[in-house]
């Protein structure tokens, strides 16, 4: 059954996507970090959503018997773990406070489940429209 996502439903994927992206962003624009520091949390930042939405897009192809390699699907799951323990580690040893090592981390996860969903819904509206040309 393809059933395009609801308006609320895309709305709040986006919603999350840009708080998240835009409050970890601002956040690390106002902090005293040096900016090598920046630029690594930034790049994390950025990897991890390139890897989540690869992971949902090898994921969704092999539920819809498109065929994806092994190595690919693996290294979609690798990237994805990757940027969450490189995140992990990079606050683990930061000289930050609990609560901004806090902030960082559910602003990064918001994001990664913002793209997640982002990309699901963009799918899900394209195989509807799909369908729909196919019937006319």
């Amino acid at each position: 059954m393809n059933q395009k996502p609801s308006n609320a439903f895309v709305a709040a994927s986006w919603v999350a996507l840009g708080t998240g992206m835009i409050g970890f962003m601002v956040g690390l624009w106002r902090s005293d970090m040096l900016l090598n520091e920046k630029g690594y949390y930034f790049t994390v930042l950025m990897f991890g959503l390139f890897a989540v939405i690869s992971l949902q897009k090898a994921v969704r192809d092999k539920l819809e018997g498109i065929p994806v390699t092994e190595i690919y699907f693996g290294l979609s799951w690798f990237s994805t773990l990757l940027t969450i323990t490189l995140l992990v580690i990079g606050l683990w040893n930061a000289t930050l406070l609990p609560s901004e090592k806090g902030f960082y981390a559910f602003a990064f996860l918001l994001s990664l489940f913002g793209a997640i969903t982002v990309q699901k819904n963009t799918r899900d509206s394209q195989m509807v429209n799909k369908n729909k040309d196919q019937d006319s």
